[in-house]
């Protein structure tokens, strides 16, 4: 490699470090969260009416302001910063901000006034009475979708200068204003205070991102909408294209709420407890890593060193796939001990702990792919093609409607919990769109280093056997033990193992981790 590809690497290992430092916290902080909400509601009607309201701000935020906007503003926005030219940079940072918090403000006000029509739509086989719920909680969560808006467009200004470690933190800070809620707010307000609770955790998202902000040098701010300005009009339509896969995407959330709302009381909930916990990893691997190469892939296609670009895609896939791969198995082996030991207690029952733990099974089938797929798209959005990654996950997200359908009826007939075919459906979709993705990458860069891939899958399936084994024996040897003792003491061992294992076949990566961990310890 030449010293420019190295030094780039570094860049983006040290970078994903902060980012999956920064996210393992946010996931311990988002399973406190968890475990206090499934005390206080278990898979109950309310968590059914807060689960069901949270689509449609979600669906708000990603359409204008999450990962349409972000793929397309961090790209230009990082070309600017590449040719020192700040002016321009704040310009259209400042006009996209000003659009985005103009444009989700006026939308919520209208939502908020036909929320009781858009409850009937998300909820048609419930009760006046549930519908009613889950309208009032809507129009206390069209809050949060304005705010994140915000605090999304200022994750991405921070992480093209290189500055990861806030903006990653700011989900941890985000999670505790929801505890603070199911604390404070739900003992007298109910259901009601667990909405409150994730307006507090929008707001401390954007506030902990401030002080960064602040300390960056030649920031100006202007009161503009970017009418005129080239850079905004190339944002937009960058843009274009990835809204029709976010659009499929939040509309496969909608009929997954419409399908899971018809199943037996607690589907919805069971399939929202479960996913988060499937994120866990996803989120520290391939958000953590991912959200570290776009600068570092953008810069370098900004520079035309597009073999740079090869050898930096192929280093962050190879570590993810030594991260995904026994983070897969792990989960889907220790899936019932965990649930039962952060879930089990108060409303949340051994029922729902077992349809918890199905649909986690589902889930964690896809995680590699999803994974993966986190890496795949940035590259693409370096090259400013939002295009390919949007219509293969239009592709996906259409295969995987008509999959939530087929799979339900399926589970169903062979006697299964059909809300584990709801997971089925988008574990087999993000394949489809992961697989298709990476040969037309392929094609586009002339080439990944493939050989370099196979041998650290080979690898990193090696180790994952052996991790595998021990875990079993693990779990046979303390199965009258409690699950605690089981959770734990599995992750000890698997992980111990796994290393052990690597170390033993000489992976470079872990190399190169030991010699970074030393140079930390010898400044």
């Amino acid at each position: 490699m030449s010293e420019t590809t190295i030094n780039a690497n570094r860049q983006i290992a040290r970078a994903a470090g902060t980012v999956m430092v920064a996210f393992a916290l946010s996931q311990v902080a988002g399973l406190v969260r968890q475990i206090l909400a499934t005390r206080a509601f278990g898979t109950s009607a309310v968590m059914d009416a807060f689960n069901t309201a949270s689509i449609f701000p979600d669906l708000l935020f990603n359409l204008l302001a999450g990962g349409a906007l972000a793929s397309a503003f961090v790209p230009t926005f990082t070309a600017f910063l590449v040719k020192d030219d700040q002016p321009s940079a704040w310009k259209l940072a400042s006009a996209i901000i000003n659009l985005v918090v103009l444009t989700l403000t006026t939308l919520s006000f209208i939502s908020s006034l036909f929320a009781p029509q858009i409850a009937r739509l998300l909820t048609p086989t419930h009760t006046p009475a549930q519908q009613l719920l889950v309208a009032q909680l809507l129009r206390i969560l069209l809050i949060t979708s304005t705010v994140f808006g915000a605090s999304g467009l200022l994750s991405g200004i921070l992480n093209a200068h290189q500055r990861f470690w806030l903006p990653s933190l700011a989900s941890a800070i985000y999670w505790i204003g929801i505890i603070i809620g199911l604390l404070f707010f739900v003992p007298s307000l109910g259901i009601f205070g667990l909405a409150w609770g994730v307006v507090l955790g929008a707001c401390l998202h954007l506030c902990i991102q401030l002080p960064d902000l602040f300390h960056l040098q030649k920031r100006q701010y202007t009161p503009t909408l970017g009418k005129g300005n080239p850079s905004v009009r190339e944002v937009v339509i960058l843009m274009g294209p990835r809204l029709i896969s976010v659009a499929t995407l939040q509309l496969n959330f909608v009929v997954t709420t419409i399908i899971a709302n018809g199943l037996s009381t607690g589907s919805l909930s069971a399939i929202k407890y479960a996913f988060p916990i499937m994120t866990v990893p996803l989120v520290i691997i391939g958000s953590g890593i991912g959200i570290a190469t776009l600068p570092t892939f953008s810069a370098q296609v900004a520079r035309g060193e597009m073999s740079e670009l090869r050898n930096s895609l192929t280093a962050a896939l190879r570590g993810v796939l030594f991260l995904a791969i026994p983070a897969t198995l792990g989960l889907i082996l220790l899936r019932q001990p965990l649930i039962t030991f952060l879930f089990q207690r108060g409303h949340f029952t051994s029922l729902s702990t077992e349809m918890t733990a199905w649909a986690l099974l589902w889930y964690t089938v896809g995680l590699v792919f999803h994974c993966v797929l986190e890496i795949l798209v940035r590259a693409f959005f370096s090259l400013r093609d939002t295009k390919t990654p949007a219509f293969v996950s239009a592709g996906a997200m259409g295969l995987n409607i008509v999959f939530c359908v087929a799979f339900t009826a399926w589970f169903k007939q062979v006697g299964w919990m059909p809300l584990g075919g709801l997971a089925l459906a988008i574990s087999l979709s993000t394949a489809i769109e992961t697989t298709t993705l990476f040969l037309l990458l392929r094609k586009r860069l002339k080439g990944i280093q493939g050989k370099e891939l196979v041998t650290g899958t080979g690898a990193a399936a090696l180790a994952t056997l052996g991790m595998s084994a021990a875990l079993v024996f693990w779990m046979q040897a303390v199965k009258s033990h409690s699950a605690a003792l089981t959770t734990l003491g599995g992750v000890v061992i698997g992980g111990l193992v796994y290393g052990l294992v690597l170390i033993l076949l000489r992976v470079p990566e872990v190399r190169r981790l030991f010699e970074m961990v030393r140079r930390r310890l010898h400044r």
